[in-house]
């Protein structure tokens, strides 16, 4: 016999049914779908509203500026003090700490100009063979921004002495994006002091790209200025004098601070001994010197208060003297115990203050 179909079969074996009618007869046992107009009842709590970057960056300072507040406000204490004592002092001298702090900036960086090397390029743009030409022109900036002109804040483009090309690929970031994202946080974080935010931008530097030539010196010499940025004495803020261990990038934002506040601490302390030492080698040689005319011993007292190291022939063309006047003066003030030489040769000699 053969075997009659199933009654679950007979649906689909009718071909009267059409596709669309199946479709809508199980469409109706769907019922968790929602209808074509019916909408899902929006009632779910709004969550945490995500910060932009830069605002969670200057809470970590603020945290870090509130854990360190009373070291804080000893350090610019004694930037108060500094700053007052440069206020009253010769402009010379403020010359002579920005080359003892560029030089320690150079070794900081790797650069390692040493005291003659620079004072020679800074005075009389002399260098050796063996000299780095663009370790002495990072240097030479380091001591143009450290003694004086517009800071950052005006332009930094112009105060880096960096510009970007006329033919600059598409892809490439130009310098003055980068550079207005870093003075855009800086702007964002002008409720901090002075000296956390230095810090905060000498450690944001890399971040936003602006390290590429010279970036250490070029990120300390910004910062240092920036913490100077309200002084009248002090030009800018030292560093790195005396060690050069607050620049060290490492730890959290806690912890950088609190490197960068002893290492200010420190090179300040350095500071006010150097111009202690130079005050009080300024009037001894008065005394000593009274005796001589002219100009050039007048014009060599004031030169060593300038300049850590001398030269004969860098002291004739910063004096204006000629020669046998400058060899004359500076043996005379040897003999008298007021400067020594230092190099211990009979050529190329180089003098500096008995202090």
């Amino acid at each position: 016999m053969k075997p009659q179909p199933s009654a679950l079969n007979d649906d689909f074996d009718d071909p009267l049914i059409t596709i669309e009618e199946d479709e809508g007869a199980h469409e109706d046992d769907l019922w968790f779908l929602p209808g074509p107009f019916e909408e899902e009842p929006d009632d779910l709590p709004l969550g945490p509203r995500a910060e932009p970057p830069d605002t969670a960056v200057i809470e970590d300072w603020v945290k870090a500026e509130s854990v360190h507040a009373a070291r804080l406000a000893r350090v610019a204490g004694r930037l108060g003090a500094l700053d007052d004592r440069l206020l009253r002092s010769p402009e010379g001298w403020r010359h002579r700490l920005a080359l003892i702090e560029a030089e320690n900036l150079s070794w900081f960086a790797g650069d390692r100009v040493s005291s003659d090397r620079l004072a020679l390029w800074i005075s009389m743009r002399l260098s050796g063979a063996q000299d780095d030409p663009n370790a002495l022109a990072r240097v030479g900036w380091a001591v143009r921004r450290l003694t004086g002109g517009p800071g950052p804040k005006a332009d930094l483009a112009a105060f880096l002495d960096r510009r970007d090309p006329e033919n600059i690929q598409d892809s490439a970031e130009r310098f003055e994006d980068r550079a207005g994202g870093w003075l855009d946080v800086m702007a964002a974080a002008g409720d901090l002091h002075p000296i956390t935010r230095a810090c905060m931008g000498f450690h944001l530097w890399n971040l936003a790209g602006l390290g590429q030539h010279g970036d250490q010196i070029e990120a300390a010499v910004t910062a240092s200025r920036i913490v100077a940025s309200d002084g009248r004495g002090a030009i800018f803020a030292p560093l790195a004098m005396g060690g050069a261990g607050g620049l060290r990038v490492s730890g959290s934002p806690a912890e950088r601070l609190a490197r960068w506040l002893d290492g200010m601490s420190s090179a300040m302390l350095t500071a006010m001994r150097t111009l202690d030492d130079i005050e009080a080698w300024t009037g001894r040689a008065e005394n000593v010197m009274a005796q001589l005319s002219g100009r050039t011993p007048v014009a060599l007292r004031r030169t060593f208060s300038q300049w850590p190291l001398v030269s004969a022939p860098m002291a004739e063309s910063v004096t204006g003297a000629s020669r046998a006047a400058v060899q004359r003066n500076l043996a005379w003030m040897e003999a008298s115990g007021l400067i020594r030489e230092v190099t211990g040769q009979g050529r190329y000699r180089i003098w500096k203050a008995t202090v």
